[in-house]
């Protein structure tokens, strides 16, 4: 079609008319595979819209009534992926109502990292070691991850934050104010809230998880060591965990006092890009014995996370860094933006890195089979 300004009336017939092949297609012999194509038609039809998606799927919902099909609706919206959370919604509409007396203090900067020095399949990697230079990184990209579950009804995966009081900005202006939170023990503000998406993600896949949410940063100075006695005792008790994700978000000011936002648009939609940290034992970095192994399965859910949702990963960060990394295989120290994306942003992401591990796990666990 020509003309891409086409009525809303159409395109919610054409939204129709793809949903009806979507509940179709769940009789086929290939329903995953033509469900697919079918999500991928429904965001085809609506991405040129003014209307957002989940004001399409509302008001399709509204007119036809409540059915069993409402949830297909949401599920071919990227699996409500791409909706903000109501009580997001509410913080931003409550954070508009009080902005009238901000005042600009500083300039925030979009920016989407891309630049890397290595490059493996879809995994951009900067690599900043000084003794792994002429790594291998073909080979590691090319290794089984150390995963092995045998019981989903166990504990697979530990989220926790170390810098747990870590925050967002809420309103998206292209600026900031000095007198904005940007760390909070508010629970429906700071890291905890990323880690509820991540967690919610993983358990509609049928993954159980553990998501510690104490605390650790109350003093800046030792939130390593104080996060460390909590996942040595949480490791301890749960056995069978699996993996373990230590989730922050990043700080990037620039001298003239400018935030940048590391942001992507993923399925047509804002969000925070994620990097990625991985270390090696060199220098300073001692008793780090098993860093192969972390490096191996960031590189592989950097890579499921890049074919799923393109552009969402800063390059992968492989440094002279154990921070707790050290305690388990697996283990890994991933940024959600930084603090002058938005918690929207954030809480996108989050989800979408949940989507992706969930399809890194299914993967293995049919290798295993």
């Amino acid at each position: 079609m020509k003309n891409s300004t086409f009525s809303f009336y159409d395109k919610a017939t054409a939204f129709t008319a793809a949903v009806i092949i979507l509940l179709t297609c769940f009789a086929t012999a290939n329903a995953n595979k033509i469900k697919a194509t079918a999500v991928q038609a429904v965001l085809n039809i609506t991405k040129n819209t003014a209307q957002p998606l989940e004001a399409l799927v509302d008001n399709f919902s509204s007119a036809g009534g409540k059915s069993d099909s409402d949830s297909v609706l949401v599920e071919a919206a990227l699996n409500e992926l791409a909706v903000t959370p109501k009580d997001i919604k509410q913080l931003i509409s409550s954070a508009e109502k009080n902005s009238k007396n901000d005042i600009e203090d500083g300039k925030i900067s979009e920016k989407q990292y891309d630049k890397s020095n290595a490059k493996i399949g879809n995994v951009s990697i900067r690599n900043t070691t000084s003794t792994q230079q002429n790594i291998n990184f073909l080979k590691y990209y090319e290794e089984k991850p150390d995963i092995n579950i045998k019981d989903k009804d166990s504990p697979a995966v530990l989220i926790f934050h170390t810098h747990t009081t870590e925050t967002y900005e809420l309103l998206d202006r292209g600026w900031y104010a000095q007198d904005q939170l940007t760390r909070s023990n508010s629970a429906d503000r700071n890291m905890i809230r990323v880690g509820i998406e991540i967690k919610e993600q993983l358990e509609k896949g049928g993954y159980k998880v553990i998501h510690d949410t104490e605390i650790h940063d109350t003093k800046y100075t030792g939130a390593y060591a104080h996060s460390r006695k909590s996942i040595e005792k949480i490791l301890k008790e749960n056995p069978d965990i699996q993996i373990v994700l230590d989730i922050h978000r990043d700080a990037i000011e620039l001298d003239n006092g400018t935030r940048i936002k590391p942001t992507a648009t993923v399925h047509g939609k804002k969000a925070a890009q994620l990097m990625i940290i991985t270390g090696c034992e060199e220098g300073k970095v001692t008793d780090f014995p098993d860093w192969e192994y972390n490096l191996t399965f960031a590189l592989k859910l950097q890579s499921v996370i890049e074919e799923n949702h393109p552009g969402l990963m800063r390059p992968l960060f492989f440094c002279q860094r154990k921070y707790n990394m050290d305690l388990t295989h697996n283990n890994l120290l991933i940024e959600v933006g930084s603090c002058a994306n938005t918690l929207e942003e954030a809480t996108y992401s989050g989800r979408l890195l949940g989507d992706s591990l969930v399809k890194l796990l299914d993967e293995q666990m049919k290798k295993e089979d």
